[in-house]
C-alpha cells in the first residue's frame, strides 16, 4: 500500500506549529463515519484465549471473504522505529511485514505520528495485502487536533483506521477510568476544550474494558479507543472488543507487538 495523499506523509523537518497545522488539515479530510467494505455488526467472537497465530475476527453472517484486519505497532532500537503490520482473515496470519526508519524527532505528546509514521508508511509500502481496516497501537480522533497516528496514516493511505491507545491523551470520560469495570463495559469519552478543532460534547472514542480480573484485588485498566477513519466510534469499539478475546490488547496488534520485538532482533 502507497500514501493516496501524499501531501499528508509525516515530515519530521516540519516546525512543531506546520505539524500542528498538518494535522487540523487531517482531520478536515478524515472521516468519521463507517465506510467499510464489512459489516462491523457482523463481527462474532470464534473462541476463548487465541492461540497466538490466530484472530477471533470472523463475520457472524458467514460471508465468502472475511475482512482483512492488519495490526501495526512500533519497537525501537537506539534512534530507529521497527513497525510491524500483521495482517490477519478468517482466524489465520496471512501477511507479516516490517520495515525500520531513523527517528528524526523525540516523542512530542500530540505529534507521535511525525515520530513514527515514516516507519509505519514504510512497512505498508511492503504489504502484498490490501487490508480492510488497520488497528494502530496509538490514538485517533482522542487527539488535540483529532489527527492521531491512527488518523495520519488512515487518511494518508484512506484505508478505514481505528486508534488503540493504552492511556487517555485528551478529552473527558462519561464515568470515571478509576474504576473496575467487568468486560464490554464502553465509556464514552467526549471533547472539551483540550480537543481544539471538535464541539464539546461530541463523542470522539471510548474506554473499552475488553478484559477483567475476577479477583477484587486485581484490575486491568480499560483501553481508549477512538475512529482514525472512514470508522465510526461505536464500530471501532465493536471492532476492538471482537478482536481481544482472552487478551486485553487485540489480536491483530497483539501480534504486531510481538513481531516487532522478534523484528528488531535483526536490526543491527
Amino acid at each position: 500500500m502507497h500514501p493516496v495523499r501524499p501531501e499528508f506523509v509525516p515530515d519530521p523537518s516540519l516546525s512543531q506549529a506546520a505539524m500542528e497545522a498538518l494535522q487540523r488539515d487531517i482531520a478536515e479530510a478524515a472521516r468519521f463515519e463507517d465506510d467499510l467494505g464489512f459489516s462491523p455488526q457482523g463481527i462474532a467472537h470464534s473462541g476463548d484465549a487465541p492461540d497466538g497465530k490466530q484472530t477471533t475476527l470472523r463475520t457472524g453472517d458467514g460471508a465468502a471473504d472475511p475482512p482483512l484486519v492488519a495490526g501495526v505497532d512500533q519497537a525501537f532500537v537506539d534512534d530507529r522505529a521497527v513497525s510491524a503490520i500483521v495482517v490477519l482473515q478468517n482466524g489465520e496470519v496471512v501477511e507479516r511485514v516490517s520495515a525500520v526508519e531513523r527517528t528524526e524527532i523525540p516523542y512530542i505528546p500530540g505529534l507521535l505520528s511525525f515520530r513514527e509514521g515514516g516507519a509505519i508508511l514504510a512497512a505498508f509500502a511492503e504489504l502484498e495485502t490490501d487490508p480492510d481496516v488497520v488497528l494502530v497501537d496509538g490514538s485517533g480522533r482522542i487527539h488535540f487536533r483529532e489527527a492521531g497516528l491512527a488518523t495520519h496514516i488512515g487518511v494518508t493511505l484512506d484505508v478505514p483506521a481505528v486508534g488503540v491507545a493504552k492511556n487517555l491523551l485528551c478529552g473527558t470520560p462519561e464515568q470515571s477510568l478509576d474504576e473496575t469495570y467487568p468486560e464490554g463495559t464502553r465509556i464514552p469519552i467526549t471533547a472539551d476544550d483540550s480537543v481544539e478543532t471538535c464541539p464539546d460534547g461530541t463523542v470522539i472514542g471510548h474506554a473499552l474494558q475488553t478484559r477483567q480480573y475476577d479477583s477484587p484485588n486485581r484490575y486491568i485498566n480499560p483501553l481508549i479507543v477512538s475512529p482514525g477513519h472512514r470508522v465510526s466510534a461505536g464500530s471501532a469499539a465493536a471492532l476492538v472488543e471482537a478482536t481481544a478475546d482472552g487478551y486485553k490488547l487485540p489480536e491483530p496488534t497483539r501480534l504486531a507487538d510481538s513481531y516487532a520485538d522478534e523484528a528488531k532482533e535483526s536490526v543491527e
